[in-house]
């Protein structure tokens, strides 16, 4: 019996130490097989692929999948921006919205990781407002 629990519980510490990695590895395959929509590859080639975190500058937004333009509303003042995997509307730190660049092509833009275990729920990377908001 001492031995069958000393098995039964490695076996357990294995799942839960192996579980990070395989989530982690589950995101960045799910990234990998995401890319822009043909219609936005000109996008990415000319904006996000040269777009910076506004509030760390030395980091890039974009990873070839996480940015796209999106619907935008204002509640209470603030800018909600809708997640293009599930449809959810979720807040943009004011921190994280673009003021120093010129908007591509007047849509409204945000990049964003898809909600997943491996990243906080709803992180916004940037956001860009479109002109005709």
């Amino acid at each position: 019996m001492n031995l069958l629990c000393k098995i039964l519980l490695w076996s357990c510490l294995c799942c839960v130490l192996a579980t990070p990695v395989q989530a982690q590895q589950a995101g960045q395959a799910e990234g990998a097989m995401h890319q822009h929509p043909s219609q936005d590859q000109s996008l990415h080639e000319k904006f996000y692929s040269t777009w910076h975190m506004p509030d760390n500058p030395s980091v890039s937004c974009c990873n070839n999948a996480d940015c796209y333009p999106t619907e935008m509303k204002y509640v209470g003042g603030d800018i909600y921006a809708r997640r293009r995997e599930d449809g959810k509307y979720i807040l943009i730190p004011p921190r994280k919205v673009e003021r120093s660049r010129d908007n591509p092509d007047g849509r409204n833009h945000l990049c964003a990781p898809p909600p997943n275990v491996v990243n906080p729920s709803d992180t916004v990377f940037c956001f860009t407002l479109g002109g005709a908001t």
